[in-house]
This record gives C-alpha cells, structure tokens and sequence, in this order.
C-alpha cells in the first residue's frame, strides 16, 4: 500500500497522526510536491482525480481519497487502539465531534490560510484577501465555542482521545499560519487542549 500525502498540509497529517496513534507500519509514504503542482499531473489525477491529498492506494490497485474515509478503512483494518468509537452510540457522537471540528473549524482556517497568507499564493489562484479575512475572524468565534466545549470535558468527543482530537489538533497546527494561537486569545482551555495532544508522540508526525 501507499499513502500519497504532503509535508505539513493538515489533512495528510491527520491520516499520519491516526496511523501513528496505531502503530501501523508497511504502508509507503509517497511526498507529493504541492508547490511544484506535483498533484496536477496527470498521473496523480489519475489517483486523486480532484487534485488532493491524502490518496490511500490499495495492494489490489484501487485508490481511497478523502482524509475521513482513509481513516474508517484504516480503522477497520486495525481496530485498535480505538478512535472512532466501539459501537453506534459511540461513533456518532464521536462523528458528530469530528464533523464539527472539520467543517466549522478546520475549513475557517484553511480558507483564511488560503486567501491571505502569501506562501500559498501558488496554491490558491485567484486569492481573495477580504474573504481570507472574513472567514479569520468567523473562525475565531468558533474557536471560542470550542474552548467553552472543553472548559466540560477534557477531549473534543467526551471522555477519551479520538480521531475528533487529531483533526482539530491539525487544524489549530496549521492555523498558526494565520497567527492563530489559541492562549494568546484568551482560549485557555483550548490551548491546554492543544499542549496535552502535543505532548503525544503521534503529534511528532508530520
């Protein structure tokens, strides 16, 4: 198997993250160059044929997109540790955990990310800084959401460490790219949150 991912791009690293916190070996890391537009080659559309990362390629050839999906397949394959949940009851409110962070958190900060930060300015064309600021400063309000959820509960599911917990690690991460720190803003609980994920040998991945 292969797993085509990018240096520090958020969402290859949540699948490296999720491997790591399982200890899954045999899989090849393959880089692919975003900035050299590696992923819009033609023989990477022929993977991933929207242009992204990560790309799970299979032994028997076929190609799994889509950084949530990577990470059921990855879940069936090796059960455990547990990360997204033992039961139904319990995979669709961590579900519900993840989503949120995904879609009202991470996207906020990639779109801000994306439209204002110069460096990906390849990437992003045309870039539109107004909207990059806008969505800034939506996503700070969310953000306050989330220290408020976890000044109740020490992770972002409840009471254990979940694939919810590595997706909004990896987009906290990445927001430092647009000056986003958490404590520096006055989300104590947050940036507690955050140091405690850090502490963990599968953040080391990148």
């Amino acid at each position: 198997m292969k797993l085509f991912s990018a240096h520090r791009a958020p969402s290859p690293r949540r699948v490296l993250m999720f491997m790591a916190e399982k200890a899954i070996s045999g899989i090849e890391i393959v880089n692919v160059d975003l900035n050299s537009g590696e992923h819009r080659t033609a023989d990477y559309r022929a993977k991933s044929p929207l242009s992204k990362v990560p790309a799970l390629q299979l032994d028997d050839g076929r190609v799994l997109t889509e950084t949530r999906a990577i990470c059921t397949w990855l879940e069936g394959r090796w059960p455990e540790p547990n990360l997204m949940g033992v039961d139904a009851d319990e995979r669709a409110f961590i579900e519900m955990a993840d989503r949120r962070v995904e879609l009202y958190l991470m996207t906020g900060m990639a779109n801000c990310i994306r439209h204002t930060h110069p460096g990906l300015a390849a990437l992003e064309q045309p870039q539109f800084a107004d909207f990059g600021r806008s969505q800034g400063e939506k996503v700070r309000e969310t953000a306050r959401w989330f220290d408020a959820w976890l000044q109740q509960r020490p992770w972002m599911a409840g009471d254990r460490f979940t694939i919810a917990d590595i997706t909004a690690f990896c987009a906290v991460e990445f927001a430092r790219l647009m000056k986003f720190v958490p404590g520096e803003e006055g989300l104590h609980a947050l940036q507690a949150w955050r140091d405690r994920v850090a502490e963990r040998p599968s953040a080391k991945v990148v």
